[in-house]
């Protein structure tokens, strides 16, 4: 089978995401942690219905929501860091992670349109 970049990176963010997610609750942080887990496993259920999409729009469509889950997850780590909840040690790698699902995912949006247009 043919290897899938952005399928790849959001399938290894989704297990970086839900370790992050363990070590918040274990230390009793439920709200932020919840809103994280949401947002950074859905980036990957949305590449990977866009994947067995029945049409071009439809395939637009799911890469939009992922490359939105993307921009969230990216607020709630920030969120994380500022607010001193997990040291930057642990969420830089995360941060860089999802800045390049973001651009990815971005310009998959992107060039989509574009040829939609064509």
């Amino acid at each position: 089978m043919k290897d899938n970049l952005v399928k790849d990176k959001s399938y290894a963010f989704s297990l970086s995401v839900i370790e992050v997610y363990k070590s918040l609750v274990k230390a009793g942080e439920y709200v932020m942690s919840r809103q994280l887990l949401k947002s950074g496993t859905s980036i990957g259920a949305n590449i990977e219905e866009a994947i067995a999409g029945q049409s071009r729009a439809d395939f637009l469509s799911k890469m939009s929501i992922a490359s939105k889950e993307a921009r969230e997850t990216h607020y709630w780590l920030r969120l994380l860091r500022d607010s001193k909840t997990l040291p930057c040690e642990q969420i830089a790698p995360l941060l860089l992670e999802s800045e390049a699902l973001i651009n990815i995912l971005s310009s998959i949006v992107k060039t989509t349109s574009l040829s939609k247009r064509l």
